[in-house]
């Protein structure tokens, strides 16, 4: 077991809330995706190759929960020094690609429908297999940054299910909502659900990062383990609410070196910088576009 992960264990609460709303986002991401597909070929009248939409899905779903076991349980049986490598080299690999993931929605989001229903056009073409394809890597991209954002929550919880848990109850709750918006009985402002949830996941990302860095100082392979930049051990105590908070969803230390903290302050300014720049406008629209909710495809 990893030693940064024996210091201190998360309350339930901490775990179920922070992998809950990771499971809430990607979830309600995958489930739109599906649902533009879906909706696609029903309007299409080609209900008939629903059934490999759905088998695309599965697999890609197998896959995500075969990356998370092996993140959340794999590293829980290797001990001392190897151990910190492996967690700060899984933890740094995590924040580059979720860190694209996020700045890439970011600028895709408002083109994804247009380009999901123009692939599924050329896939009916295709056949089957295109299909199915189509399915798997549309809904396993979302997964797969899933599974890696669960990264510091396996290395953090010393074993712990309840981030599993919390990541399949938020992923239930997604899956409710989005057949709830496909019938049209909820409507969310999901542009700005996903805003707000996406500067969540990137101080999250910041935190996995931070603990990455000490992770690896750890196992000598970064230097500086023992400068400090600050030390509120003697008058912080890890076991009240807020200690649980903060270091089961955002991997905060009492005690972190100087290159731990200069790596999660710098990131967060700079990604969120990138994050929150504003877009560029389309030729075709005007430079502010009124804000509005997403809207479900038609059906029929």
């Amino acid at each position: 077991m990893s030693v940064l992960a024996a210091a201190s264990t998360p309350s339930v609460a901490t775990q179920l809330f922070g992998s809950g709303l990771i499971g809430l986002r990607e979830g309600l991401e995958a489930g739109i995706v599906v649902m533009i597909l879906a909706a696609y070929l029903v309007k299409a009248q080609r209900k008939d190759a629903l059934k490999w939409v759905w088998l695309g899905v599965a697999i890609a779903v197998a896959m995500v929960a075969i990356i998370f076991f092996a993140i959340h349980y794999g590293t829980s049986t290797v001990d001392g020094l190897t151990a910190e490598i492996i967690a700060g080299v899984s933890s740094l690999i995590a924040v580059v690609i979720v860190t694209i993931m996020v700045l890439w929605m970011r600028t895709a989001a408002k083109n994804i429908s247009g380009d999901l229903k123009a692939g599924m056009e050329k896939a009916l073409v295709a056949g089957p297999v295109a299909i199915l394809s189509l399915a798997f890597f549309a809904v396993g991209r979302e997964g797969v940054e899933t599974a890696l954002l669960m990264v510091g929550y396996a290395e953090n919880t010393a074993g712990s299910s309840w981030p599993l848990v919390g990541l399949l109850l938020g992923i239930l709750l997604a899956s409710v909502l989005t057949v709830a918006m496909y019938f049209g009985a909820l409507r969310l402002n999901l542009t700005t659900f996903f805003r707000y949830t996406a500067i969540f996941l990137i101080v999250v990302a910041a935190g996995i990062l931070s603990y990455g860095v000490r992770a690896l100082q750890t196992g000598n392979v970064l230097p500086g383990g023992s400068s400090l930049a600050f030390n509120l051990t003697p008058g912080y105590d890890p076991s009240t609410w807020y200690g649980t908070v903060l270091a089961g969803i955002f991997n905060f230390r009492p005690d972190p070196t100087v290159l731990q903290a200069a790596a999660w302050l710098v990131y967060l300014v700079v990604v969120l910088a990138l994050f929150l720049r504003p877009l560029p406008p389309s030729p075709s629209e005007p430079a502010t576009p009124p804000a509005h909710d997403t809207h479900v495809p038609e059906k029929s």
